[in-house]
């Protein structure tokens, strides 16, 4: 316990020192924000569906914890490369307690950044239903930020460099946030499009975090708990496994 506590801590002194990759990591979203929220919200109200800010808010914030959380786990292809993971393997410590440590350090950063996109949306004009929801909401965005911890750290454990890492942003992480229903309504979609989006688990945070925030939901609270509960499980497993044949 000693260890994950060592780790977790490791990870937090990381964040809270890299003050210009928080501001950093900040912009991509917050262009979505602004540029959509603002720039589509005309074209929202006129189809009768009311504030796209207020729609697109949780979407973004949802892509704000799957983009920290994935560099997270990836982050392993640097400690790698520097050397400073084969330090933490030879240390006297099970493998599984290693994994574990940094992924809760990791799912915490990405749920720090993730409150932290929250007051960037409220200080845009996002305006949630109820603030007694806020405690769900921010269950959602733990769940969210295990999941994809989980699932950077089978993806840099599998990987041997850094070579493959654009690969990873290409063909995993930008079609699980496009095909998360983070950016449009889910009603009414093509039945290809509608299967994608209900096997990408990003699409059950996002409709967790817009019930929570908004009221307003496609699967339903429920269900989107009883997915993602089970995923964050089973890929915090996968990680472990993948963790655990790395060859130093």
């Amino acid at each position: 316990m000693n260890a994950i506590y060592i780790l977790w801590l490791r990870e937090l002194k990381k964040y809270v020192r890299s003050r210009t990759q928080i501001v950093a990591s900040l912009a991509q979203p917050l262009l979505y924000l602004l540029a959509l929220g603002f720039g589509l919200g005309p074209v929202f109200q006129r189809a009768g569906a009311g504030s796209y800010l207020q729609f697109v808010a949780p979407g973004v914030i949802g892509m704000m914890v799957l983009f920290t959380s994935m560099f997270s786990g990836i982050s392993l292809l640097w400690d790698r490369q520097f050397g400073f993971l084969k330090e933490t393997l030879v240390a006297p410590v099970p493998r599984i307690l290693v994994m574990f440590g940094r992924t809760l350090g990791g799912a915490t950063v990405a749920m720090l950044q993730g409150a932290l996109m929250v007051v960037v949306c409220l200080i845009a004009g996002f305006r949630p239903a109820s603030l007694r929801a806020m405690p769900l909401a921010l269950l959602f965005i733990l769940l969210i930020a295990f999941v994809f911890v989980a699932l950077g750290v089978s993806v840099g454990s599998s990987l041997q460099d850094m070579q493959g890492f654009q690969l990873i942003m290409s063909f995993l992480v930008m079609p699980i946030f496009f095909f998360s229903g983070a950016l449009f309504p889910l009603d009414h979609l093509p039945r290809g499009l509608a299967a994608l989006i209900t096997v990408d688990p990003l699409s059950y945070g996002v409709d967790g975090l817009r019930a929570t925030l908004t009221g307003a939901t496609h699967f339903g609270v429920l269900m989107d708990l009883r997915v993602l509960a089970p995923i964050s499980v089973g890929l915090l497993c996968l990680g472990a496994w993948r963790f655990s044949k790395i060859e130093i």
